[in-house]
């Protein structure tokens, strides 16, 4: 295929279009190149979600913890906690701590 039979196919009018030419090099450009490429805002983007889902998991996190704080107001239940959370025993007692084998043969 010779230049001017190239010259004449409509795709090439096309593209060979200086403001065709000016468009497809400004988009890439702003696609790839620039700093604030869609590369870069997309890896962002990505970046934003993960900080909000560990932004819900902490929220939910307090509020647990201060339901136990909450529950913790009760010496009993302050006892209690301690008792399963600690080992922790009152003078002259034993404690007998069963594990359970989870893995089945």
């Amino acid at each position: 295929m010779k230049l001017k039979e190239l010259r004449n196919k409509k795709w090439f009018k096309i593209i060979s279009n200086k403001y065709v030419l000016l468009i497809i090099i400004f988009g890439g450009w702003m696609l790839f190149l620039d700093s604030n490429s869609w590369l870069v805002h997309n890896e962002l983007n990505q970046e934003v979600e993960e900080l909000e889902e560990n932004r819900q998991y902490y929220e939910n996190e307090i509020s647990k913890d201060k339901a136990t704080i909450q529950q913790l107001q009760d010496s009993v239940e302050m006892e209690k906690f301690a008792r399963q959370q600690y080992y922790m025993k009152r003078p002259n007692e034993e404690i007998f701590i069963i594990e359970y084998d989870t893995i089945q043969d």
